[in-house]
């Protein structure tokens, strides 16, 4: 929820000792360019990268690896915990995608049904379904849009806060000593990456169950896909990420790096494992936890009157392949086409100092998970992610 700060890194950081990737000590995968794929991850000057873990399935065969940190020089390991950002939205994704198929919940009716009076009716006089929160067609404003930007240091010291949805909700839409923002284009017309109807989302999923969000997402895809290195955050407290874990810097207004591994978040936010990420992404698409018709949600854009995918608004998604300019988020995933055709599905993730993704082919033959820790700003899919993308499958994932 918050907003990226301009970073300032200093030039000495470009003279930092790289220390050289460590694969997990698996033995040979033939077909996957192991050199390859450690060369790709090693942080390079001008990444803004401080260090990296990364893990590739092609066909059956396997490799992991890790790099940095170039700030320390200490070694990361291939089994590092980070902070996984909006990855999460996949998982309130899934958990209202399973209410519906309870028939607790209508993925087309209204919020303003399920939660009435959250949305200023003199602002938002059209209903917006449940479906269009998690397919980023609601039209709603962004995370308190119209606040003042964030320096540097208030960016490091705010990611300590622990924010409620109702709290993001309320700052968003009723903020104090500014009007509240209205929608930004009529429901369902149109596209745009939309984190604020994943906190209405949130909101929805503990009013429906009566839980809260971290039990609901604990006893519905945690457990039963054995994620024992993923860990939802601690309500009203900053915490660490788990050791051994992958250091992510900010840094601050006079230039020097701080480890912001400690933080609060929100109620939703989560930090995992690379082997986690992909335990997640597998158990999703072979079926453990959707059934067929839920799971067509995953995989579909959404359309207009015409049968045609929705236009999408500018920005920095859906600018790749033949689409470009079109709908790629689905309910829960985005899509990023490879040079033969073939549509990974997946999710991107951002908290501070952390940038992360996981994305699979349908038929789980191809995936990869990776995770970043920033030394710098980041705009955009890192270099790091592109570079191992390239290498591991001969494709730029989406933006």
């Amino acid at each position: 929820m918050r907003r990226t700060a301009i970073l300032v890194l200093s030039a000495a950081l470009a003279l930092s000792v790289i220390a050289p990737a460590q694969a997990a000590p698996d033995g040979p995968a033939p077909g996957l360019d192991r050199a390859a794929l450690r060369a790709a991850i090693e942080p390079r000057p001008g990444d803004s990268t401080a260090g990296v873990v990364a893990e590739i399935h092609r066909n059956g065969e396997t490799w992991r690896g890790a790099a940095g940190d170039v700030v320390t020089g200490r070694h990361i390991s291939p089994r590092a915990h980070f902070r996984i950002g909006s990855v999460t939205k996949t998982m309130e994704a899934v958990i209202l995608l399973q209410l519906s198929a309870e028939g607790r919940v209508d993925l087309d009716e209204s919020v303003q049904h399920y939660l009435p009076g959250l949305l200023p009716e003199d602002r938002f006089k059209e209903p917006i379904s449940v479906r269009q929160l998690l397919d980023h067609t609601s039209g709603l404003p962004q995370d308190l849009e119209g606040a003042p930007a964030t320096t540097p240091d208030e960016e490091i010291e705010q990611r300590l806060d622990y924010v409620t949805f109702d709290e993001v909700i309320r700052k968003t839409l009723r903020p104090e000593g500014r009007p509240g923002p209205g929608p930004h284009f009529s429901p369902g017309t149109r596209q745009e990456y939309n984190s604020f109807g994943y906190r209405i989302a949130g909101k929805l999923i503990e009013e429906i169950t009566g839980h809260s969000y971290q039990y609901e997402a604990t006893t519905r895809i945690l457990r039963p896909l054995n994620m024992r290195d993923t860990r939802p955050t601690v309500p009203n407290r900053a915490t660490p990420v788990p050791r051994p874990y992958l250091p992510g810097y900010l840094a601050n207004k006079g230039g020097d790096l701080v480890d912001v591994n400690v933080q609060g978040g929100l109620p939703a936010s989560m930090t995992a494992t690379t082997a986690d990420l992909d335990r997640f992404i597998s158990g999703l698409f072979d079926g453990r936890l959707l059934r067929p018709a839920q799971a067509a949600e995953l995989f579909t854009v959404p359309k207009g009157v015409d049968g045609k995918p929705l236009p999408y608004v500018d920005g920095s998604h859906c600018n790749t392949g033949p689409g470009k300019g079109t709908a790629c988020f689905s309910v829960g995933l985005m899509s990023t086409p490879l040079p033969d055709g073939t549509l990974l599905w997946g999710k991107t993730g951002s908290d501070p100092g952390y940038r992360s993704g996981v994305f699979a082919s349908r038929d789980l033959s191809l995936r990869a998970v990776y995770a970043v820790g920033t030394a710098g700003p980041v705009d955009g899919v890192p270099a790091v992610a592109q570079r191992l993308a390239l290498t591991a499958f001969g494709s730029r994932p989406a933006r």
